[in-house]
């Protein structure tokens, strides 16, 4: 049985998912607190903490609706992003939709996938598992050695440092789909 939100409770993760969504494109995302969210959405930290155990599960709940529509692309969508492409052309097209998310959504990735943190989240599993079979369709040797080495560059702080240093997001799409396409059978 599915149960319905109560008003008051969706008004309050409404208010939550604002003034987070602001805090953390105001700065840096990982000095947010679960204080400074509570008092910019005007409710209790009781009210908060009942929803949310900690910020990054508040980073995380703004992200999942931008990754979730990737992976439904992933699964669905037109090649090469989606089925139907050979593998490494789809890895390519995989790298540029990251870079595009990264690109708009980082700052909420930084937030939520930090250091360890991005390999607990169902999205890391997602983009894994995807990697692991285009590797393994594409016949790359090793390609358990191989799967997280690929989404390295993809971890927000990495991806944010470069462009901080002023790496345009063309560039690193063309440095991974070079990337990419050098992933060859063994």
């Amino acid at each position: 049985m599915e149960t319905r939100e109560r008003a008051d409770a969706a008004r309050n993760r409404a208010k939550v998912l604002t003034a987070a969504a602001g805090l953390f494109a105001a700065g840096d995302p990982r000095s947010v607190t679960m204080e400074d969210v509570a008092r910019a959405a005007g409710i209790g930290r009781g009210t908060l903490y009942r929803r949310y155990p900690d910020v990054t599960s508040i980073a995380a709940a703004l992200l999942d609706e931008h990754e979730r529509r990737l992976q439904e692309e992933l699964l669905r969508g037109a090649p090469p992003l989606g089925p139907g492409a050979p593998p490494l052309e789809r890895l390519t097209a995989f790298y540029a939709a990251m870079v595009d998310l990264l690109e708009t959504h980082g700052h909420l990735a930084l937030a939520a996938e930090t250091g360890e943190k991005r390999f607990t989240i169902g999205a890391y599993g997602f983009w894994r598992a995807h990697v692991l079979v285009l590797l393994r369709e594409s016949g790359s040797p090793d390609p358990e050695a191989l799967v997280d080495g690929l989404l390295a560059p993809l971890a927000p702080e990495v991806f944010l440092r470069q462009r901080a240093q002023g790496v345009a997001p063309d560039r690193i799409k063309a440095a991974l789909g070079r990337l990419a396409s050098g992933l060859r059978a063994g």
